[in-house]
């Protein structure tokens, strides 16, 4: 059992099994790569940039072509972005606070759903410093993106935990809403969206200042973050 706790937020204690978080905006910011290859990939299909951006976040790129221009060769294109996205290597860097939660949990306790393909996913998580985790869904492991509860639901298996013990980490709607379908609560991470955009069931900047500790016998009583939330472990997130 895990307990989140977070400084300023009035409720108690959130308890779950395990952590199950999104990468791109949420573990990883890839922000600059990502960008960077679609204005190019809208430049060449003279299609408009913005509208595409504010639908892309948490999709498979599959389902942002599906939506955007889906009279392309939809093949043809992927095998020209993974390409763009897999050379990209510039900006990757990991979200704050990130690398010390990762680095305390235990492996069954956490996990990675993503939009990106397995090759693309562990080029950015080691690019920004960040451990593999054992379990790791991406678009190679599901037939539906997000915002389909599949990859979640997936993750949860192979975790052998209950979807409903389990809280996704999320910083786009899509990712929000896929996890809600799985049945999970939601923390939902700014990097991306306002809060007002992500429906989640609780809000942070980055991690920070996010306190998780393992309930489990035996394992460490020290609370696993940064900064200011040491000295305040009794104030957090409500079941």
């Amino acid at each position: 059992m895990l307990e989140l706790t977070m400084p300023n937020v009035p409720f108690g204690p959130v308890r779950c099994q395990a952590l199950l978080f999104d990468m791109d905006g949420t573990l990883v910011d890839s922000r600059e790569c990502v960008e960077r290859t679609w204005r190019a990939w809208c430049a060449r299909h003279r299609l408009d940039f913005d509208s595409l951006w504010r639908i892309s976040h948490g999709r498979r790129n599959r389902e942002t072509i599906r939506l955007v221009a889906p009279y392309l060769d939809i093949e043809e294109e992927i095998s020209l972005l993974v390409r763009a996205e897999e050379d990209c290597r510039e900006g990757i860097t990991a979200i704050r606070g990130a690398a010390r939660l990762l680095g305390g949990l235990a492996p069954i306790r956490w996990g990675v759903v993503t939009s990106a393909w397995r090759r693309l996913a562990e080029i950015r998580l080691n690019l920004a410093g960040l451990p593999l985790p054992s379990v790791l869904v991406t678009a190679d492991d599901v037939r539906q993106g997000k915002p389909d509860p599949e990859g979640y639901l997936t993750a949860a298996a192979r975790l052998g935990v209950d979807p409903a013990a389990c809280v996704a980490v999320e910083d786009a709607p899509a990712g929000v809403a896929a996890a809600r379908a799985a049945g999970m609560r939601v923390i939902g991470v700014l990097t991306t969206f306002s809060s007002e955009r992500l429906e989640a069931d609780w809000h942070v900047p980055d991690f920070d200042r996010l306190v998780v500790r393992d309930l489990a016998p035996g394992a460490p009583r020290r609370p696993h973050a940064l900064g200011e939330a040491h000295s305040n472990p009794a104030i957090g997130w409500g079941m």
